[in-house]
């Protein structure tokens, strides 16, 4: 009787532990996490959305127009922009972004450490479902056009918040437009 009601213990423990894994373990070249969360969790979960945890401290020199620290940080560099803007209804990445994205890519080919989420995120417009698949596909977008510039599949995490998120409130174009993108955000070694 003793063993049963250990085991009645025990078993409970095991299945929650193997519940409790990274939900992107196990996942396969073409996988993407999509996280559905509400719009009451405003702020993004973990570090590295302005690269701080990249390991270096900006410094911007006073006087002269030299800097010095991480060039994720680097408000001259092309890697200080971190975000991809749409078209409506388009995963097409724009020809003006494709330079940034360069960069993005030359740097995460340099540092193989690192890893980037690139969230998918939509305006208002269009039902929760289509804007959630709209946003990852273009966060999907980004992906193939930084590995076809030389990062490794490795190194991103592909999510889709849909309109969940908005950078910008309100129903005119310019909320709109500031809302079509796509953001890179660098998570750590």
């Amino acid at each position: 009787m003793k063993l049963f009601k250990l085991f009645a213990i025990i078993l409970p423990l095991f299945a929650l532990a193997a519940c409790s894994s990274s939900p992107d373990k196990g996942m396969q070249e073409g996988d993407v996490l999509v996280e559905d969360r509400g719009a009451e969790s405003a702020g993004v979960d973990g570090q590295g959305a302005d690269g701080e945890d990249m390991g270096a401290e900006a410094k911007v020199v006073v006087g002269e127009d030299q800097y010095a620290g991480n060039e994720l940080n680097d408000p001259d560099s092309p890697l200080s922009n971190r975000t991809v803007y749409f078209e409506y209804d388009s995963d097409v990445v724009r020809n003006e972004d494709q330079q940034t994205l360069q960069a993005h890519a030359a740097y995460l080919a340099e540092n193989p450490n690192l890893t980037v989420r690139l969230e998918g995120h939509t305006d208002e417009r269009g039902s929760r479902e289509y804007n959630l698949a709209l946003g990852e596909r273009r966060a999907l977008s980004v992906r193939r056009i930084l590995m076809l510039q030389g990062a490794s599949i490795d190194q991103f995490q592909v999510t889709s918040f849909g309109e969940e998120r908005p950078a910008e409130e309100g129903g005119d174009e310019y909320a709109w437009s500031q809302n079509r993108r796509v953001e890179l955000v660098y998570v750590g070694r």
